[in-house]
């Protein structure tokens, strides 16, 4: 298989979509989705280490620059990216395997957000979406969504 075009990513903040919540979520292991289920919440949010949180404006504009610059320090073409209060969204070509560009994306995000913002232990979700892109038709309707859909 070729190397793919592009990769659409997606994160969310930390404790912002748990298990069990209606808009629903994949398992670990069967990929598949459920909705919502009060008890799975519950016992979600109870193994919270920390409060949940959503980003404020400041904060978006530190992770939507951290990104930027990333992308420019690795030459990595970013396609299109939204910042949102609970969840980014990004599609971005680069060289290397989708959960590792992801990985560095959060990892310098909260590195700046610590420094630039308060000072949390957990910012994101342990994982998030990683999506390939292989064809120009996908591309185009993956920098939409991110563009205009959000």
């Amino acid at each position: 298989m070729s190397a793919p075009l592009a990769y659409h990513l997606t994160w969310t903040t930390y404790g912002t979509w748990l298990p069990g919540d209606e808009r629903g979520w994949l398992t670990r292991n069967a990929n598949e989705i459920h909705r919502g289920d009060r008890e799975w919440q519950q016992q979600a949010v109870q193994n919270l280490k920390q409060d949940a949180f959503v980003l404020n404006d400041a904060q978006r504009e530190i992770v939507r620059e951290t990104i930027v610059t990333h992308c420019e320090f690795r030459r990595w073409k970013l396609h299109a990216l939204n910042v949102r209060t609970n969840h980014v969204h990004l599609v971005v070509t680069a060289d290397t395997a989708p959960e590792r560009v992801m990985d560095q994306f959060k990892a310098w995000c909260s590195r700046r957000l610590n420094e630039r913002s308060e000072n949390r232990e957990r910012w994101w979700t342990r994982h998030g979406s990683t999506r390939w892109i292989n064809d120009e038709a996908y591309l185009a309707n993956a920098i939409r969504y991110v563009n205009e859909r959000q």
